[in-house]
C-alpha cells in the first residue's frame, strides 16, 4: 500500500492520516464495511460506515488515476519523447481529465487532416502561421508547392488544419473552453422529426433548454433515454460566438499579418474539435452527476425501506386481493411457514361475500391469526373495507401491504426453491405475509431494481447502481443482525463474510444436526474459517442460547471482558443483562486493555441493557380516508391520509388508497424547501395531504403538504 494514498484520502475526508492507514489494514486482511464501523472503532476512530466506503472508494479512484498515468508514461516512454520535464509533469497531475490533456498530443490518432498535412511536409508552415506574426503567410505558402500541395490554398488549408490541431491539444485553450462550459453551457434537446407521436411521453422536452448547472438529476436522465430511444436530438454547449472569442485572445497578436488564417482556424478548431470533445467531457460528468444523485436517493429509499417496521413473529393471514381471480389467502405461523392456502371470492356476488367472510372467520380461529396483510394493488382498498366488516372472535389488526417486486419473487428460482408444489399466486400471497411480519428478511429475496422505488434506474450505471445497493443491503442485515436458526439462506448471503456459498452450508447444517445452540458451533460448518468466523459471528443471534451473549451484538471476542464483569460482581453475565443497578455499578474505565477501549466498552454497555435489540421502530397501522376508492371519489381541497411509496429528487408519490399514487413536489413538502425531498420525506412516512388537482384523463394527481397539520 502506498503511503501517499493515506495523506491524499485523510485531506479529501478531513480525517487523520492513521484513521485511514488503519482501515485501509483492516480491508487488506478482509474484513467488511459492517465489520470495521461496527466492532474495530478503536483502529478507525470510531469512522461511520459512509466514511469507511469513502476510503474504500477513494483508494479506487486513486489507484485508476496511478495506473493510468503509468500507462501515459509508458506510452510516450515508447515514442521517444518522454523529458523529465514531462515526467514531473505526469507524476504531478492529480486529475484524469488533466492527465488526457497531457497525453493529448502524444497520444496515438487515427489519419487526421492535420496529420494528412504533415505528411504533406506542411509543418513548418503551420508554425509561422501560429507563431511569426511578420511573416507574409500566403508567399511563405509557395516554398510549399509540389506534386502533392498544388496550389497555394491547398498549403494553407493543411497548415490551417495542423494549426487546429495544435490549437485542440494546447492545455490552456481547453481549459479555457472547459471554463466556458462550466460558466454557461445550456443543454439543449429537439424532437427529431416524425417521432412527435412516437415519443409523445418526452413533450416536454420537445424544445427544451436550460443552463446545465441548474439541471436536476431526474431531468439529464430524461433527455438522455429520450435520445437512446431515437426520440430527441440532445446538446451540451455554451454560447459559440463567446467561447470562439475567447480562445482568439489566446492567439491574438496585434497587428498581425495571418491573423485572419488564423482566426478561420480556431473557428474550426473550436467546432470541429474542441467542442464535441469538451462536450463529450461534460456529457458523461454531468450523467456521471446524475447517475451518483439518483444511486444516492435508491439507496436512501432502499435502506429505508429494507428498515421499515416489523409486525413481528406474529400469524398472519395474507391475502392478494383481485376482482375476478378472487384474493388468494395463506395463512402462515409465526416462522413464515405456509399453514394453509385458498382462494376466496369477495367481489363476485353477495352470495360469495357471504361466504368467503365465513371462510376468514373460521381461518383466523382455527390458525389463531393474529393480523391480516392485504397486498396493494387490484383490488385492495375494496378487499380492505370487506374485511374490516368480517367480526372475529379476537382482535385482529389489518394492514396494507406493498406487493412491489412480490411477482418477481414468485417467479423467481428462489420462490420455486421454497415453494415448488405451489403456483406463483400461492408465493405472492406468502410473500405479501412475511413482508408485513419482516420486510428485511422478505426484500432481500428480490432485485432491489424490481422493488419500485428510486428513479430511472435503468438509465444510470449499472454497475454502479447494483454495487451501491448490495452495499445498503448488506448494510441494514448486519445493523439489524439475523436469527441464525431461521434465517434464510438468502438473508444469511448478506452477512458479513459469508456470502452465498457459507451461506448455504450454514442451511445444510441446520437440515443434518438441527438448530444450532451457541455461535461456537459456526465453527463446525463447512469452510467456516477462523476469519470468516471472526467477520460474521457478532451479526448472528441464537436465541435461547446457553450464554445470553450469543443473542446480542457482543461479538465473542469481547465476552472475556463480560465474563470479567461478572466475576467482579460476583454474578452470572443473564444478571448484568437483567439487572440495571448491577450495570451502574460497572466502570468502564476499569476494562480497558490492549485489544478493546472506550468505544467498543460503551457498545457492549448498550447491548446488555437491550442485548439483540431490534433498530427498526415499531409498526404502525394507517387508515385510509372512508369512501375514497378511485380517482374519481376525490375531490380537490380535500385532506387525506397516505403513506410515501417512493421518493425522488423532485418529490414524493403517496398513496392514498386508490390505484393511482399522488405527487408532493419538493415546493409542497416544506415551504422555501432548498434540501433534496429525500432529506425532508421518509419512504413508508405517513403523511396527511391536501389534493391540490386532479388530471383525470392523465391519471395524475397533485398533493401538498402545506399547511397540513402531521
Amino acid at each position: 500500500m502506498k503511503e501517499i494514498y493515506y495523506s491524499k484520502i485523510a485531506h479529501l475526508l478531513g480525517i487523520q492520516e492513521i484513521q485511514v492507514k488503519n482501515t485501509l489494514g483492516l480491508f487488506e486482511q478482509g474484513a467488511t464495511v459492517p465489520f470495521i464501523s461496527r466492532y474495530r472503532k478503536e483502529a478507525t476512530g470510531s469512522l461511520d460506515e459512509v466514511q469507511i466506503g469513502e476510503i474504500k472508494r477513494l483508494l479506487e479512484k486513486l489507484i485508476e488515476i496511478d495506473d493510468r498515468r503509468q500507462t501515459i508514461i509508458k506510452s510516450i516512454d515508447e515514442q521517444g519523447k518522454l523529458s523529465d520535464e514531462l515526467r514531473n509533469k505526469i507524476e504531478s497531475c492529480e486529475i484524469l481529465s488533466e492527465l488526457e490533456d497531457i497525453y493529448l498530443p502524444f497520444k496515438p490518432k487515427r489519419k487526421t487532416k492535420a496529420s494528412i498535412a504533415r505528411a504533406k511536409g506542411l509543418e513548418p508552415l503551420a508554425t509561422d502561421m501560429l507563431t511569426n506574426k511578420n511573416i507574409d503567410i500566403e508567399k511563405e505558402a509557395e516554398k510549399f508547392l509540389n506534386e502533392e500541395v498544388k496550389t497555394i490554398e491547398e498549403a494553407l488549408q493543411g497548415a490551417r488544419d495542423i494549426v487546429a490541431e495544435v490549437i485542440n491539444e494546447d492545455i490552456k485553450a481547453r481549459n479555457t473552453i472547459r471554463f466556458q462550459f462550466e460558466r454557461e453551457a445550456i443543454v439543449k434537446s429537439k424532437v427529431i422529426k416524425g417521432k412527435e407521436e412516437e415519443g409523445v411521453k418526452y413533450k416536454d422536452y420537445f424544445d427544451f433548454s436550460e443552463p446545465l448547472k441548474k439541471s436536476a438529476a431526474h431531468r439529464l436522465l430524461a433527455l438522455q433515454r429520450g435520445a437512446n430511444e431515437g426520440i430527441l436530438k440532445v446538446s451540451i454547449e455554451p454560447d459559440e460566438e463567446n467561447a470562439i472569442q475567447k480562445l482568439a485572445k489566446i492567439y491574438f497578436k496585434p497587428k498581425n499579418k495571418n491573423q485572419h488564417h488564423l482566426d478561420i482556424a480556431i473557428k474550426d478548431s473550436y467546432k470541429r474539435l474542441l467542442q464535441p470533445s469538451i462536450e463529450t467531457e461534460f456529457s458523461n460528468l454531468a450523467k456521471e452527476k446524475a447517475d451518483k444523485e439518483s444511486i444516492n436517493v435508491f439507496t436512501q429509499n432502499l435502506r429505508q425501506l429494507l428498515l421499515s417496521p416489523p409486525l413481528g413473529q406474529k400469524r398472519i393471514l395474507a391475502l392478494d386481493p383481485g376482482f375476478r381471480t378472487g384474493c388468494k389467502t395463506v395463512c402462515l405461523d409465526e416462522q413464515g411457514n405456509l399453514l394453509y392456502n385458498e382462494t376466496i371470492y369477495p367481489h363476485s356476488s353477495p352470495k360469495d361475500a357471504i361466504t368467503a367472510a365465513k371462510k376468514l372467520e373460521n381461518l383466523v380461529s382455527v390458525y389463531k391469526i393474529d393480523a391480516i396483510a392485504i397486498g396493494n394493488g387490484t383490488a385492495s382498498r375494496e378487499t380492505e373495507t370487506f374485511v374490516k366488516k368480517v367480526r372475529f372472535n379476537n382482535e385482529v389488526k389489518v394492514f396494507i401491504v406493498s406487493e412491489a417486486g412480490a411477482s418477481i419473487y414468485s417467479a423467481s428460482q428462489a420462490g420455486r426453491d421454497e415453494f415448488p408444489d405451489f403456483d406463483v399466486t400461492v408465493r405472492g400471497a406468502i410473500s405479501i405475509g412475511r413482508r408485513l411480519a419482516d420486510p428485511l428478511a422478505e426484500l432481500v429475496k428480490i432485485d432491489p431494481k424490481s422493488i419500485g422505488i428510486g428513479q430511472y434506474q435503468h438509465d444510470v450505471d449499472q454497475n454502479k447502481l447494483k454495487k451501491s445497493l448490495d452495499e445498503v443491503v448488506e448494510s441494514c442485515v448486519n445493523l439489524v443482525g439475523v436469527e441464525l436458526n431461521t434465517a434464510s439462506k438468502h438473508l444469511l448471503t448478506y452477512i458479513s463474510g459469508l456470502g452465498p456459498q457459507l451461506a448455504q452450508n450454514i442451511v445444510d447444517y441446520r437440515k443434518e444436526n438441527g438448530a444450532f445452540a451457541s455461535r461456537e458451533q459456526l465453527r463446525n460448518v463447512k469452510r467456516m474459517g477462523e476469519k470468516t468466523f471472526e467477520q460474521a459471528a457478532g451479526f448472528l443471534r441464537v436465541h435461547n442460547a446457553q450464554n445470553p451473549l450469543d443473542n446480542s451484538a457482543v461479538h465473542p471476542e469481547s465476552y472475556y471482558i463480560v465474563e470479567k464483569m461478572a466475576k467482579d460482581l460476583k454474578c452470572q453475565v443473564g444478571d448484568i443483562i437483567k439487572n440495571e443497578e448491577l450495570r451502574k455499578k460497572i466502570d468502564i474505565n476499569n476494562y480497558v486493555d490492549t485489544k478493546i477501549g472506550i468505544p467498543t466498552l460503551q457498545d457492549i454497555m448498550k447491548e446488555l441493557a437491550k442485548p439483540g435489540r431490534d433498530p427498526r421502530e415499531e409498526i404502525k397501522i394507517l387508515e385510509f380516508a372512508e369512501g375514497i376508492n378511485t380517482i374519481n371519489d376525490l375531490k380537490e381541497e380535500m385532506i387525506v391520509n397516505g403513506i410515501v411509496t417512493n421518493v425522488t429528487n423532485f418529490g414524493a408519490f403517496v398513496d392514498i388508497g386508490i390505484k393511482e399514487n399522488g405527487l408532493i413536489h419538493i415546493s409542497q413538502i416544506k415551504p422555501q424547501a432548498n434540501q433534496d425531498p429525500i432529506n425532508l420525506i421518509k419512504l413508508h412516512q405517513h403523511v396527511r395531504v391536501k389534493v391540490t388537482s386532479i388530471d383525470k384523463e392523465r391519471k395524475r394527481i397533485q398533493l401538498s403538504m402545506l399547511g397540513i397539520e402531521q
